[in-house]
């Protein structure tokens, strides 16, 4: 009789626990997830969700009696003429929405230098909005991508539906280590989805390469692809480590795809190479800046050890006093 493999033997003590340790590690994390989401979305973000994201239109509700002040347009001049007395029409706004969330899943998002990585930043940034949109009878779909999609969940609505999504977001082995971010906006795209409010997060370490034209021109493309159709809303997250290298000397690093530099090597952090890289950065993040104000997008920037909450309120208030203009 042959003898069982080893890979089928059962898990040791020592492995199951370990497995149910990060089950409950990853438990709590999604829970305080809620705990912090929920909050900011009851206390600052509820009452400005709705004037902010706005539904298809209008649809028809009912008739009344004309009374001074009414809209003469809205007159309905079948009934007026039916019953002898000037009726109005009614409308309502068609307020569901679906909110996709359109989420980098790529390696480049471990990197964390605080307290947490740019992984669980994006979650709690995809929670916010996710429990804003349930909180309003809104649907909420996930759209999960490395340099193509991995990751799609239909949009529904819930508790337990936004839990799942976080989890995901969390959760997620990326089965490719480079990122294109036009990927997950060409996926929406091609999805034929009625007007939605695409959240896009990621930290654009490919968007708008020097070194790659055609696929800056790419990102453009999708950009312009998606804002015609859906409400888009870019948010770039960052990590302070990726934005000014320290002056090490010559280091080894597993995986620069985490600094959106390629694979494993060695890294020349000398002073000169330090200052370097740091231009680099700065030359790609106001290129995206550019792009992004060239199409009239609303975006923001976030970084891990910063306030994450205190961005997200204020570009609320400041989409909602420029909607009432």
């Amino acid at each position: 009789m042959a003898r069982p493999s080893a890979d089928k033997s059962p898990p040791s003590r020592s492995d199951a626990e370990a497995a149910k340790e990060r089950t409950t590690q990853l438990l709590r994390e999604i829970r305080r997830i809620e705990i912090q989401t929920s909050r900011l979305v009851n206390q600052h973000l509820a009452g400005s969700y709705q004037s902010v994201f706005k539904g298809q239109g209008v649809a028809f509700s009912e008739v009344r009696a004309y009374t001074p002040g009414d809209d003469v347009r809205a007159i309905d001049w079948n009934v007026t003429a039916r019953t002898g007395e000037p009726h109005v029409k009614l409308f309502t706004e068609e307020r569901e929405l679906t909110v996709m969330l359109v989420v980098d899943m790529s390696g480049s998002l471990d990197l964390g230098s605080r307290d947490y990585d740019k992984r669980q930043l994006v979650a709690r940034l995809a929670a916010t909005f996710a429990f804003s949109a349930i909180r309003n009878n809104d649907r909420v779909g996930l759209i999960g991508f490395t340099d193509g999609v991995e990751v799609f969940v239909p949009p529904r609505s819930g508790r337990k539906h936004v839990l799942a999504v976080v989890q995901q977001v969390l959760t997620h082995v990326p089965q490719s280590r480079a990122t294109r971010v036009a990927s997950g906006l060409e996926y929406l795209a091609r999805l034929g989805q009625r007007h939605t409010v695409a959240i896009l997060i990621s930290d654009f370490v490919d968007a708008v390469p020097d070194d790659s034209p055609d696929a800056a021109r790419a990102f453009e493309h999708a950009l312009k692809m998606v804002r015609r159709r859906h409400d888009l809303i870019p948010i770039r997250v960052e990590d302070p480590l990726e934005l000014e290298l320290p002056a090490l000397g010559l280091v080894a690093l597993e995986d620069l795809e985490l600094l959106g530099l390629g694979g494993d090597s060695f890294l020349d952090l000398s002073p000169r190479r330090a200052k370097n890289y740091r231009k680099r950065v700065e030359a790609e993040r106001a290129r995206l800046d550019q792009l992004l104000r060239k199409l009239s997008l609303d975006s923001m920037s976030i970084r891990c050890g910063d306030n994450w909450q205190q961005p997200l309120v204020n570009f609320f208030a400041r989409r909602a006093r420029r909607m009432r203009r």
